[in-house]
């Protein structure tokens, strides 16, 4: 495991399979929080993982099990000013976006409290899973602050009402709340956490290593392009995932598996 001060990295080298990356926010002490120096780390972490071509997956998750991450720092953001700000929550979407820009599924690993900076960053992974005891909030506006930056995506997670709820108010919501308007996609009791992130893990190292990472970029391309481009795009990824043998290969041994079911 490689530590980059409050952030460590560990790398599981499944062989042929390729590798997953763990990328752990170790601050336990202080919930996870995040403060400049520590978004500054964790931008240089998730940064690194982008040229490794073996990799197939990340999980993304925070010390201990009484948050996720708690947010980001408030008594270094009672002393920003106009620029600093900027500077500031600048930062923290740079994280959000090396986020979204990562080749591979990202999942999200969250336990204990996942709030404001924390969900925006769990709301940048392709995939969220939770304990059961996981809270869930967006308590920006209880400070003096709107909720900005990836707290943009969540209306497509969640749908308008509940985000204007979640933003307006600053009130917390529960994992099965979560999990019912489809903030997380699963949430299981703390000691089944990685069992749940596992079988993703094993299903997407199963799959294709090119077309899951084309399939990722192509659903960046889905969220922002007009219905019909979006339909059209899917052509020129269909026709580029033939440019290597990963199609022929894996379409051979599924149709030799199928004949072997019916022999």
């Amino acid at each position: 495991m490689n530590s980059n001060s409050n952030i460590a990295l560990s790398i599981d080298d499944r062989g042929r399979a390729g590798s997953v990356a763990q990328v752990v926010v170790d601050s336990e002490a202080r919930f996870n929080i995040l403060g400049s120096v520590l978004i500054k780390q964790l931008i240089s972490v998730l940064d690194s993982l982008r040229e490794n071509t073996s990799l197939r997956a990340v999980t993304l998750t925070g010390a201990g099990t009484r948050a996720f991450i708690g947010g980001a720092d408030i008594n270094e953001m009672s002393r920003l000013d106009y620029d600093t700000a900027r500077e500031f929550i600048t930062d923290l979407h740079r994280v959000c976006a090396s986020i979204r820009s990562l080749p591979v599924p990202v999942i999200a690993k969250i336990g204990g409290y996942c709030l404001g900076a924390g969900l925006e960053i769990a709301a940048s992974c392709d995939l969220r899973a939770a304990t059961l005891d996981s809270t869930f909030g967006m308590p920006e506006v209880r400070v003096g602050i709107p909720s900005v930056i990836e707290a943009a995506l969540l209306p497509r997670l969640i749908g308008w009402g509940k985000t204007r709820e979640l933003l307006f108010t600053g009130e917390r919501m529960t994992a099965e709340e979560a999990l019912r308007i489809g903030l997380i996609e699963r949430a299981a009791p703390t000691e089944h956490l990685d069992e749940v992130v596992g079988e993703w893990i094993d299903a997407i190292c199963k799959a294709g290593r090119n077309a899951v990472r084309l399939q990722k970029a192509l659903i960046r391309e889905w969220e922002e392009l007009p219905t019909e481009r979006a339909i059209e795009r899917g052509i020129d990824y269909f026709a580029e995932a033939f440019k290597g043998d990963e199609p022929r290969f894996l379409m051979t041994r599924f149709l030799k598996r199928a004949k072997n079911k019916t022999d």
